[in-house]
């Protein structure tokens, strides 16, 4: 089989890794660290089978262009993207599907008074969210009202985000642990992938910090058993895939449930139609099943696999650029890579890479690498993974201690290189 990947990050180098097992991949626009590569446009690559990645090409209706000329194509129409394009549209439609999520109203540029009133029925924490797409960063969390207040002020007016913050949502600040399940969509039904992931959201250990792209990831959950997810698949997906078939939403492709379990019960967060990046690496890679074959079913509409991962444990450490999230440098020179990627149970996936002149890898970009370890046990496989970023650097890195780790047992290290 020939898949073309779509993309250029750390989540679609782990697609061309494990597609690459058993098919002949190329992706799209990719990037120097990522075999396969080309600069060819999508709608001139031949292929069996398609897979988009990022968020922002389905939301702006690649997959259905694909389709329209025949191909059968991984990722949602740009009518299922809604679900990530709009916050507001997403937290309407679970609503309707009953879904448990928090309270929240949304407003638009005209409402900023009644938005700021509205903020005044909640108790900290306060979340206000930009509806539209914010590359991971419009989502703000935070205790004071007054910080929650100028968020408001600032997204509406379009100063922080532009169009994708001209309207907010305001909802129920919610506590607890957070859980990341995915789900595989044929149009029809829902098909758990038997596994779950944490992300860590916070640029700094702890969870400080301003919010990013994702710092981190591991998998599996401790004490969360296949049961516990199907419980969360028959509490939020299966409705919402339900709900979506009743909008005349033929939705193909992954869906992304991102759950905090409060001490009333499981809540729904938000819905994202990719997989995460950095979850993505620590669970493509444990695919069993060949990852090929179930997504081009998932594609034809016809899911009867059943996917099936290993249960080993991956924990992955984003590398990031100084000033990132909010003002990334580029075009460090990036050295250690060959010395990390000879520790056994190491894989580096590449998401913010170019080469200069000399043949050199450089950073372009915030997030730049995922340092992946591999192992039996979550504390093996972050043992691996800290021991390779031990090795790497440039100027200004940073990245998280107290990825897989509770703030109890981290360990004090140095995060700017």
């Amino acid at each position: 089989m020939k898949v073309c990947v779509v993309g250029s990050g750390g989540r679609e180098h782990a697609f061309v890794k494990s597609l690459s097992i058993d098919s002949e991949v190329i992706i799209t626009p990719g990037s120097a660290g990522i075999e396969g590569s080309t600069s060819k446009p999508v709608t001139e690559i031949e292929a069996d089978l398609y897979v988009i990645g990022p968020e922002v090409p389905l939301v702006n209706g690649l997959a259905d262009e694909l389709r329209s000329l025949g191909c059968d194509v991984f990722g949602p129409g740009k009518g299922g993207s809604l679900l990530e394009a709009s916050k507001a549209w997403m937290k309407d439609l679970v609503h309707a599907a009953g879904v448990p999520t928090a309270s929240y109203r949304s407003f638009d540029q005209s409402q900023a008074e009644e938005a700021i009133e509205f903020l005044t029925t909640f108790e900290p924490p306060y979340v206000v969210k930009t509806d539209g797409l914010a590359a991971g960063k419009g989502v703000l969390v935070t205790n004071t009202y007054e910080e929650a207040v100028s968020d408001i002020t600032e997204k509406l007016s379009g100063e922080a985000f532009g169009d994708a913050g001209r309207r907010i949502v305001i909802e129920e600040g919610l506590t607890g642990p957070e859980l990341s399940l995915f789900a595989l969509c044929d149009g029809q039904k829902a098909v758990l992938i038997p596994t779950s992931a944490q992300d860590h959201k916070r640029l700094l250990d702890h969870d400080r910090g301003p919010n990013t792209g994702g710092m981190g990831c591991y998998s599996p959950m401790p004490n969360m058993s296949d049961a516990d997810l199907e419980a969360l698949m028959d509490l939020a997906v299966h409705p919402t895939v339900e709900e979506l078939k009743k909008r005349g939403v033929d939705y193909r492709g992954v869906l992304f449930a991102g759950f905090i379990m409060t001490s009333d019960g499981p809540k729904l967060l938000e819905y994202n139609v990719r997989f995460g990046d950095p979850e993505a690496q620590v669970i493509l890679p444990r695919f069993e099943s060949s990852l090929s074959e179930t997504l081009l079913q998932v594609a034809q509409g016809n899911l009867v696999s059943q996917p099936t991962v290993s249960s080993d444990a991956m924990v992955t450490v984003v590398l990031a650029t100084e000033g990132y999230p909010l003002a990334p440098r580029s075009g460090d020179v990036i050295h250690g890579l060959d010395e990390a990627l000879a520790i056994e149970g190491v894989t580096v996936f590449y998401a913010g890479v170019e080469s200069n002149l000399q043949g050199e890898l450089i950073t372009n970009g915030g997030r730049v690498l995922n340092i992946c370890g591999r192992a039996a046990t979550l504390d093996e496989a972050r043992e691996l993974a800290y021991q390779a970023v031990d090795l790497i650097f440039w100027p200004g890195m940073q990245h998280r201690t107290d990825i897989g780790a509770s703030i109890e047992t981290n360990t004090n290290r140095e995060v700017i290189k």
